[in-house]
């Protein structure tokens, strides 16, 4: 799993017009739960930009005034109108304590379906995963290799090694539709078949 370091500075007010002075600062109010008590903090908006803005999980190694801690993203709250981190919530990791996060779903290989003109259709992005932070997988691969049109794969189908997946076993993560163009080819083959037999 991806590692990034982010050191962080201890709040001594926590209150709304504290966080406002630290977002005109370029820093973001934050709260670091799961340990032994919560810790509230703040951090640079700069340093969160390569942890937010990507599907991939990432461990962060933060440093709070000298203390020491593995965590990860629990919860990231945004402006309405600019877009910016207004809070974030990080989840204290522990190596003996399970934890439940979204890891990103990728696909590999050809779907035969997609070949014949079938349309590919993605309905899960990402699958709720519960393991021991060093099981967590960085990604979920799906092969699309058996997917012929009419065919999905479905949540059911993934294995992990010492880590469960949450969603339901039902769910489709992705599927092969006939495409409009497909299907009209199919039918003007038909026609074409019936007329030829008279």
């Amino acid at each position: 799993m991806k590692s990034i370091a982010i050191s962080g500075s201890l709040r001594e007010n926590v209150g709304k017009r504290d966080a406002k002075g630290l977002r005109y600062q370029g820093l973001v109010p934050a709260v670091l739960y799961g340990g032994e008590k919560q810790t509230h903090f703040s951090v640079s908006a700069a340093d969160l930009k390569t942890v937010l803005y990507t599907p991939e999980v990432i461990f962060l190694d933060l440093t709070i005034d000298g203390k020491k801690s593995r965590a990860i993203v629990q919860e990231a709250q945004f402006h309405p109108l600019t877009d910016l981190v207004t809070h974030i919530d990080f989840l204290e990791l522990s190596d003996s304590k399970e934890v439940s996060i979204n890891i990103p779903i990728k696909l590999t290989g050809t779907s035969p379906g997609v070949k014949l003109g079938g349309k590919l259709v993605q309905k899960l992005r990402s699958l709720r995963v519960k393991a021991l932070p060093n099981n967590l997988p960085q990604e979920i691969e799906v092969p699309l290799e058996s997917l012929e049109v009419g065919k999905s794969f479905r949540v059911g189908k993934v294995e992990l090694k010492d880590a469960k997946v949450l969603n339901n076993a039902d769910d489709t993560i992705v599927s092969v539709i006939m495409s409009r163009a497909l299907r009209q080819a199919e039918q003007e083959a038909a026609k074409a078949s019936k007329g030829g037999k008279k």
